[in-house]
């Protein structure tokens, strides 16, 4: 049972931090943890029981990993191919294409250098499988916290539902996405309301250059077309960013109610880094997510991904930097 400690510990501290705030990402780093920890004990403890069977179990942890990679190369390739062909070229449209060629590069590099017997680039590919894996392991924990987030209850008791903005179509018109958040906050506030304490929906966004008015408008407009009270609405309409969607919102939260509770609607993708982002602006409340359209998932999720992992730049630019050191210090040596 020891080797399952660091496990439990893991586990013991993620429980900790979800009580104390759920809008961590530490959290995220400390499931991932106890998970990995214990599938190793698991592995261990098969290998005590049953040498056979440990083998077995040693050698599906080494190859399922390796399979999923390849798989995962191709879900992205096809995935980025339907998202270029659905939403245009534009730079964050290409983040799952992007990802799904450099794990080929990445495979082409290993099987390269195995075959050349190339000492260079045999270190090359294995730091570049250490720079890939760590980042791996923090990319699958944060989709595995965030699904768990999402899913987690908000309180029954909250003042304010805020919607956060997104562009408009033509400038002026909601289109689906937005449409999303606005019919998910509308549920929110009908249950809220179901149990006898009405909030106020606010709903966040300003004016963009090319728009002709405020988001925040137009999504109020489309509420009230569609038969919500509009004397149920208000509008924070100064916001550029979904940084100053939730600072704006939490200073006219805090001057109508000091003690206020809300709760933040935006799509599913964006839901964990949204609640990370109020948690830093001092927020009170959790945020939930409306569906998104599937197809738009994998690099919506990997552009927020990338923004969470900068957000952390010291730490983990500076964990991927010893590990190129690491590399080229055996390279130097040998």
């Amino acid at each position: 049972m020891l080797a399952f400690a660091p496990a439990v510990l893991f586990s013991f501290l993620f429980g900790v931090g979800v009580l104390r705030d759920r809008r961590r990402f530490a959290n995220a780093v400390l499931l991932g943890l106890a998970v990995a920890f214990a599938l190793l004990a698991l592995v261990l403890k098969l290998g005590r029981s049953d040498a056979l069977l440990g083998k077995v179990a040693l050698v599906a942890l080494l190859v399922l990993p390796a399979l999923g990679i390849v798989v995962l190369a191709c879900f992205f390739i096809a995935n980025g191919v339907k998202m270029v062909r659905k939403e245009g070229r534009r730079p964050a449209n290409l983040l799952s294409l992007l990802a799904g060629l450099g794990i080929v590069a990445l495979i082409a590099l290993l099987v390269t250098a195995l075959a050349l017997h190339s000492r260079t680039l045999l270190i090359i590919g294995a730091t570049a499988v250490g720079l890939v894996g760590y980042v791996s392991f923090l990319f699958l924990c944060f989709v595995g916290y965030a699904f768990l987030y999402g899913r987690l209850r908000v309180r029954r008791d909250a003042d304010y539902v805020v919607v956060l903005g997104s562009g408009l179509i033509g400038g002026s018109k909601v289109p689906p996405l937005l449409a999303g958040r606005l019919e998910r906050g509308r549920r929110v506030y009908e249950r809220l309301a179901a149990r006898g304490n009405t909030p106020v929906l606010l709903t966040s966004g300003g004016q963009g250059p090319d728009e002709n008015l405020p988001e925040s408008h137009a999504m109020a407009d489309y509420l009230i077309e569609r038969g919500f009270p509009a004397e149920r609405i208000e509008r924070e309409d100064r916001s550029r960013t979904t940084e100053e969607n939730l600072r704006f919102s939490k200073v006219i939260m805090e001057d109508a109610k000091p003690d206020y509770r809300c709760v933040v609607v935006t799509n599913n993708y964006h839901a964990f880094r949204a609640a990370l982002m109020a948690r830093k602006a001092g927020v009170h409340g959790q945020v939930v997510g409306s569906p998104t359209a599937a197809y738009f998932w994998p690099s919506a999720t990997i552009r927020e991904f990338a923004a969470v992992f900068l957000e952390h730049k010291v730490v983990n630019l500076g964990i991927c930097s010893l590990l190129v050191l690491g590399g080229v210090l055996i390279w130097w040596i040998r």
